[in-house]
């Protein structure tokens, strides 16, 4: 076993699991990475590392400074171990609707927590935008902007895409995964890509993102909603300009629920919804790519954030999914 120099050395490097269950019903080999072993349990501690790390660089962020950003959760709490690990003040904008897990995790990493209605990317109260204002106005702080901040999804093409690559020797049909930034979809389909032009990179949209329709037809439009936290689009955002998207599913909460209580029931894996979306776009992707294909996909988080909400009974029932 080798041994981390740092606590931000445990970044990125994770295993990749092939998932028997989802195997099966493709009829292929398909693979999660599992982002849930970084040391804030999301797949959004690379983003955040690669953010404050490219800060640095630029001069933006000095010693004693403030990283502030608006957040579903997942981004904040990875530039708060990130913030911690560096001696940064972290300030974090986030919609009152995302979990209570998320929230207390934030605080009990002494991140300063801002809670704010949920509201539009339209309107002036949307969390993004309170967040860049507050950051604005305070001395020495730095707007981390996640979503339309590049450093972002170069952390997927150096990080993500490279240990996928590596892990499966080089023998990689298909990616896909859903859009909430743009960062990991994008960089991890540029990092293939450089690798392997006919790697097929599929982009799998929860109901009310507009992204489906914009790869499919060129229109931005939403149908429906979800309950998934963290993902969803409805615009093209600096991270996703550019990604090499070859096709495009949408999935609905029920489709990607019943992917996550397969998993925790059969393979022993407690996960979010948005993986749960990620793996059911998987084997859609598996299955168009043919038997036999090989198709890896992002295990977002753990489920252990989502306690009091996706894996609560009286939680799912009264948002209409299955027991």
């Amino acid at each position: 076993m080798s041994l981390a120099s740092n606590t931000l050395a445990l970044i990125g490097n994770t295993p990749l699991v092939r998932l028997r269950g989802p195997s099966e019903a493709a009829g292929a080999d398909i693979f999660g990475k599992c982002e849930f072993a970084n040391p804030g349990a999301s797949v959004k501690d690379r983003a955040a590392l690669g953010i404050v790390e490219d800060a640095e660089a630029r001069g933006a962020l000095r010693p004693g400074g403030t990283i502030v950003e608006g957040t579903a959760g997942n981004t904040g709490i990875g530039l708060a171990i990130v913030g911690n690990a560096k001696g940064y003040r972290t300030v974090i904008v986030m919609p009152e609707t995302q979990s209570p897990e998320k929230m207390h995790t934030l605080r009990a990493l002494g991140a300063e927590l801002v809670l704010v209605p949920a509201a539009p990317y339209s309107s002036p109260c949307h969390f993004v935008h309170q967040s860049r204002r507050l950051a604005e106005d305070m001395p020495g702080a730095v707007w981390s902007d996640q979503f339309d901040n590049i450093a972002n999804r170069r952390a997927h093409v150096t990080g993500t895409a490279e240990e996928i690559w590596t892990q499966m020797e080089g023998r990689i049909d298909g990616f896909t995964c859903a859009v909430g930034t743009g960062g990991t979809l994008a960089g991890v389909g540029l990092g293939l890509k450089a690798h392997d032009e006919r790697v097929t990179i599929a982009l799998s949209d929860p109901h009310g993102a507009a992204l489906y329709r914009y790869y499919a037809c060129g229109e931005l439009a939403s149908e429906g909603s979800s309950v998934a936290e963290g993902i969803g689009q409805g615009r093209i955002t600096a991270n996703l300009d550019g990604a090499p998207i070859d096709t495009q599913f949408r999935i609905g909460d029920a489709e990607g629920w019943g992917w996550v209580k397969r998993l925790l029931e059969e393979e022993g894996l407690c996960l979010g919804l948005s993986s749960g979306i990620n793996v059911a776009g998987a084997v859609r992707l598996a299955q168009a790519l043919g038997r036999g294909s090989r198709v890896a996909t992002i295990l977002c988080d753990t489920g252990f954030r989502y306690l009091s909400t996706l894996h609560d009974p009286a939680w799912r029932a009264a948002r209409g999914l299955p027991a």
